[in-house]
Protein backbone atom coordinates (compact mmCIF):
# COMPACT_ATOMS: atom_id res chain seq x y z
CA UNK A 1 0.00 0.00 0.00
CA UNK A 2 2.89 2.49 0.76
CA UNK A 3 4.03 1.70 -2.73
CA UNK A 4 0.81 2.07 -4.48
CA UNK A 5 0.69 5.92 -2.51
CA UNK A 6 4.10 7.04 -3.33
CA UNK A 7 3.44 5.77 -7.11
CA UNK A 8 5.84 3.01 -7.30
CA UNK A 9 3.71 0.74 -8.27
CA UNK A 10 0.01 0.83 -10.03
CA UNK A 11 -2.58 1.33 -6.92
CA UNK A 12 -5.47 -1.29 -7.03
CA UNK A 13 -7.42 -1.76 -10.28
CA UNK A 14 -10.73 -1.21 -11.63
CA UNK A 15 -12.02 -5.14 -10.95
CA UNK A 16 -15.09 -5.35 -8.94
CA UNK A 17 -15.20 -9.11 -8.70
CA UNK A 18 -12.41 -11.66 -8.66
CA UNK A 19 -12.87 -15.19 -10.46
CA UNK A 20 -10.75 -18.48 -10.39
CA UNK A 21 -7.29 -18.22 -8.50
CA UNK A 22 -7.49 -14.48 -7.37
CA UNK A 23 -10.76 -15.62 -5.64
CA UNK A 24 -9.08 -18.57 -4.07
CA UNK A 25 -6.36 -16.29 -2.95
CA UNK A 26 -8.91 -13.54 -2.27
CA UNK A 27 -10.92 -16.54 0.12
CA UNK A 28 -7.69 -17.33 2.13
CA UNK A 29 -6.57 -14.12 2.96
CA UNK A 30 -9.64 -13.27 4.10
CA UNK A 31 -9.83 -16.43 6.48
CA UNK A 32 -6.24 -15.67 7.80
CA UNK A 33 -7.17 -12.34 8.54
CA UNK A 34 -9.95 -13.50 10.29
CA UNK A 35 -7.93 -15.50 12.71
CA UNK A 36 -5.76 -12.84 13.51
CA UNK A 37 -8.63 -10.42 14.19
CA UNK A 38 -9.73 -12.92 16.71
CA UNK A 39 -6.27 -12.15 18.76
CA UNK A 40 -6.53 -8.08 18.22
CA UNK A 41 -5.04 -7.84 14.55
CA UNK A 42 -7.63 -5.27 12.91
CA UNK A 43 -8.98 -7.04 9.64
CA UNK A 44 -9.94 -3.57 7.91
CA UNK A 45 -6.44 -2.02 6.84
CA UNK A 46 -4.92 -5.68 6.08
CA UNK A 47 -7.69 -6.67 3.78
CA UNK A 48 -8.16 -3.12 1.99
CA UNK A 49 -4.86 -4.00 0.97
CA UNK A 50 -5.57 -7.05 0.06
CA UNK A 51 -8.33 -5.82 -2.07
CA UNK A 52 -6.08 -3.53 -3.96
CA UNK A 53 -2.94 -5.91 -4.51
CA UNK A 54 -5.47 -8.09 -5.77
CA UNK A 55 -6.40 -5.80 -8.94
CA UNK A 56 -9.74 -4.76 -7.35
CA UNK A 57 -10.85 -1.37 -6.80
CA UNK A 58 -10.64 0.08 -3.27
CA UNK A 59 -14.36 0.88 -2.77
CA UNK A 60 -15.00 -2.90 -3.23
CA UNK A 61 -12.82 -3.21 0.25
CA UNK A 62 -15.35 -1.44 2.17
CA UNK A 63 -18.88 -4.07 1.89
CA UNK A 64 -16.29 -6.91 1.54
CA UNK A 65 -14.44 -5.44 5.10
CA UNK A 66 -17.89 -5.09 6.77
CA UNK A 67 -19.18 -8.29 5.17
CA UNK A 68 -16.27 -10.18 6.94
CA UNK A 69 -16.50 -8.80 10.20
CA UNK A 70 -19.95 -9.39 10.16
CA UNK A 71 -19.75 -13.30 9.90
CA UNK A 72 -16.46 -13.19 11.84
CA UNK A 73 -17.63 -11.16 15.26
CA UNK A 74 -20.66 -13.50 16.38
CA UNK A 75 -18.74 -16.78 15.75
CA UNK A 76 -15.65 -15.48 17.79
CA UNK A 77 -17.94 -13.55 20.03
CA UNK A 78 -19.15 -16.97 21.06
CA UNK A 79 -16.52 -18.78 22.56
CA UNK A 80 -16.59 -15.78 25.37
CA UNK A 81 -20.18 -15.51 26.15
CA UNK A 82 -20.03 -19.59 27.09
CA UNK A 83 -17.13 -18.65 29.36
CA UNK A 84 -18.93 -16.03 31.04
CA UNK A 85 -16.23 -13.62 30.22
CA UNK A 86 -18.03 -10.91 28.18
CA UNK A 87 -17.51 -7.74 29.46
CA UNK A 88 -21.35 -6.55 28.55
CA UNK A 89 -20.65 -2.95 29.67
CA UNK A 90 -17.78 -2.03 27.03
CA UNK A 91 -19.66 -4.72 24.48
CA UNK A 92 -23.02 -2.77 24.52
CA UNK A 93 -21.28 0.51 24.73
CA UNK A 94 -19.03 -0.68 21.20
CA UNK A 95 -22.35 -1.86 19.84
CA UNK A 96 -24.04 1.30 20.42
CA UNK A 97 -20.55 3.84 19.18
CA UNK A 98 -21.01 1.44 15.74
CA UNK A 99 -24.10 2.97 15.11
CA UNK A 100 -23.33 6.57 14.45
CA UNK A 101 -19.43 5.12 13.13
CA UNK A 102 -21.48 3.53 10.61
CA UNK A 103 -23.04 7.54 9.62
CA UNK A 104 -19.96 8.97 9.34
CA UNK A 105 -18.45 6.09 7.64
CA UNK A 106 -21.46 6.18 5.40
CA UNK A 107 -21.43 10.18 4.72
CA UNK A 108 -18.22 11.32 5.47
CA UNK A 109 -15.31 8.95 4.67
CA UNK A 110 -17.20 7.78 1.50
CA UNK A 111 -16.25 11.17 0.43
CA UNK A 112 -12.45 11.51 0.88
CA UNK A 113 -10.40 11.40 -1.74
CA UNK A 114 -9.34 7.66 -2.07
CA UNK A 115 -5.71 8.68 -2.19
CA UNK A 116 -6.30 10.15 1.85
CA UNK A 117 -7.71 6.94 2.62
CA UNK A 118 -5.11 4.87 1.46
CA UNK A 119 -2.51 6.95 3.93
CA UNK A 120 -4.55 6.89 6.21
CA UNK A 121 -4.49 2.56 6.07
CA UNK A 122 -0.73 2.68 5.99
CA UNK A 123 -0.31 4.92 8.76
CA UNK A 124 -2.80 2.65 10.71
CA UNK A 125 -1.15 -0.52 9.54
CA UNK A 126 2.48 1.22 10.53
CA UNK A 127 1.36 2.40 14.04
CA UNK A 128 -0.01 -1.12 14.72
CA UNK A 129 2.61 -2.82 13.44
CA UNK A 130 4.79 -0.47 15.64
CA UNK A 131 2.56 -1.53 18.77
CA UNK A 132 2.89 -5.35 18.36
CA UNK A 133 6.83 -4.90 17.73
CA UNK A 134 7.20 -2.85 21.08
CA UNK A 135 4.91 -5.24 23.09
CA UNK A 136 7.44 -8.45 21.59
CA UNK A 137 9.93 -6.53 22.59
CA UNK A 138 9.10 -5.74 25.90
CA UNK A 139 7.88 -9.12 26.47
CA UNK A 140 11.46 -10.69 25.51
CA UNK A 141 12.85 -8.08 27.72
CA UNK A 142 11.00 -9.57 30.92
CA UNK A 143 11.65 -13.20 29.84
CA UNK A 144 15.84 -12.27 30.20
CA UNK A 145 17.38 -13.53 33.44
CA UNK A 146 18.54 -10.81 35.49
CA UNK A 147 22.68 -11.22 35.62
CA UNK A 148 23.78 -11.37 39.73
Amino acid sequence: MLAQVTNQIPGGGDAIALTGAKLGIGIFINFVLGILMTIGIGLYAPCLIAVSLLGMNAKTGFPIMMGSCAFLMPVAGLRFVKKGALATGTSMSLSLGGLPAVLIAAYIVKSLPLNAVRWLVVLVVLYTAAGLLRSAYGKAREAEPVAA
